[in-house]
């Protein structure tokens, strides 16, 4: 699913990784993970993919929202036991989203075209 983001601008959090084939416990650190940062001030959404490469993008309001993420206990917990268990590599970029455009179809308008 996309993330639905208000009208710029705002952050991007761009998160991607290279795992271990092996990665116990690292599918449930995810969703937590997903679910904590959903309760932070700040945060707007996420879209995530994983297929060799992982990638996952988290929006926040503002800087401050993305440092405070960083120092949450349990979230540091998770980046200590990535970096001991699961990650052969990361990298983090942060980004000033400054434009954003997008297009959905409109499920009304596809029923109709499929039903024809």
């Amino acid at each position: 699913m996309i993330a639905k983001t208000p009208s710029p601008p705002y952050y991007a959090v761009i998160f991607t990784s290279l795992k271990f084939p092996e990665s116990e416990g690292y599918h449930e650190m995810a969703e937590r993970m997903a679910e904590l940062a959903a309760t932070q001030p700040g945060y707007l959404g996420y879209e995530s993919a994983r297929d060799e490469i992982g990638i996952t993008v988290s929006y926040w309001e503002n800087l401050d929202s993305i440092r405070n993420w960083k120092q949450n206990l349990e979230h540091l917990e998770a980046q200590r036991k990535g970096k001991e268990n699961w990650y052969v590599q990361y990298k983090a970029r942060i980004c000033k989203v400054e434009r954003d455009y997008g297009f959905e179809l409109a499920l009304a308008t596809e029923k109709s075209r499929i039903s024809k």
